[in-house]
């Protein structure tokens, strides 16, 4: 013990040393002050690509769509997954999709469950649905008491139909989270939440209407996201449409002859892989497919969304390849972007 305190000792008094030649810039030493010295910024992620012009904020009148995740499933910085939130006179009236990450964006947006008509779900991948529960949570402190319309997709293969995957969340016995339990009766202070299945069946499932507001429109259409179910929406409010293709493959042909000339003030497309070899297909349009959907479609405006790092370092190639076919405004969206209708 000796030896080892008398190690200490001296170890404590270079310390002591040290601390006070730094203090008196002396004792032979340099020492440089970095704390002034010009630091690299890092390059702007978004330095290139082609943005719509954004307001401060969503408007307070009329009707607007709101990107809160514009990323996809990788966790890439300033992203969270996928998710829309359609706003009229300054309420969130409608939720399409909840990525992860999308639960933080839905209370930066100034969202809240007890204004929605309806939460619209495309497919179960989790950077589509993945904080459905966590905004469900929220929404439980709001006193909301009115019933809440839920959409999704049938079942297939390894994935649940949505009614089965809420239950799966929030059943009283044996759900995920059973003390969210409430929604499934209306109990608890809690809205009961009234889910409807889309059967997608690969994309050729039945175009269906969704009576789900007085305030706006839905038509949920199947589409094609390999094996997993899934759906697009049409939504309408007034004389202004937008179109949420979510992820679908070239394969989509019944959607896209569907939509054929029907000029939506918007279509929101997802760019998820780019046109090079290597890229996972089957689930997602390429750029060149992105341009004949939007070339079939007419749309005002296209906006690419669910963007990935992959996608975005080539997105000049992305645009050429979209040009092939469409040729009107295309923008790359960010989260919390919105689009007044």
């Amino acid at each position: 013990m000796g030896q080892r305190n008398k190690a200490f000792g001296a170890n404590f008094g270079r310390v002591i040393a040290l601390l006070g030649c730094t203090a008196l810039a002396g004792c032979g030493m340099a020492f440089s002050d970095k704390s002034t010295d010009p630091q690299p910024s890092p390059a702007d992620p978004m330095a290139g690509i082609p943005r719509a012009e954004q307001p401060a904020r969503c408007p307070g009148e009329g009707a607007a769509l709101q990107v809160l995740g514009s990323g996809g499933p990788i966790a890439e910085a300033g992203r969270a997954g996928t998710s829309y939130l359609l706003w009229i006179d300054g309420e969130a009236k409608l939720l399409i999709d909840a990525g992860s990450g999308s639960f933080l964006r839905f209370a930066e947006a100034g969202g809240k469950v007890a204004t929605l008509d309806a939460i619209l779900l495309t497919h179960l991948h989790a950077d589509h649905a993945g904080d459905v529960i966590d905004i469900l949570n929220t929404g439980g402190f709001e006193g909301r008491t009115a019933p809440l319309t839920l959409v999704g997709p049938g079942d297939a293969p390894r994935f649940p139909a949505t009614s089965e995957f809420i239950q799966r969340l929030i059943a009283k016995k044996g759900g995920a989270f059973a003390y969210n339990g409430g929604y499934g009766d209306g109990t608890e202070g809690k809205a009961q939440i009234e889910v409807r299945d889309i059967p997608s069946l690969g994309g050729n499932g039945e175009v269906t209407p969704l009576d789900v507001s007085n305030d706006f429109s839905v038509i949920a259409y199947p589409v094609d996201h390999g094996p997993v179910p899934a759906l697009a929406y049409e939504i309408e409010v007034g004389d202004k449409a937008v179109v949420i293709a979510g992820d679908q493959s070239g394969r989509s042909l019944v959607f896209q002859m569907m939509l054929e000339d029907a000029s939506p003030a918007i279509l929101f497309a997802h760019h998820v892989i780019n046109g090079e070899q290597g890229q996972p297909r089957g689930l997602h349009r390429t750029p060149a497919e992105i341009g004949q959907l939007a070339g079939a479609m007419k749309p005002a405006r296209l906006v690419l969304t669910h963007n990935m790092e992959r996608s975005l370092s080539r997105i000049e190639g992305s645009l050429d390849a979209i040009a092939q076919s469409y040729t009107g405004d295309v923008s790359v969206a960010a989260d919390l972007d919105c689009y007044a209708l």
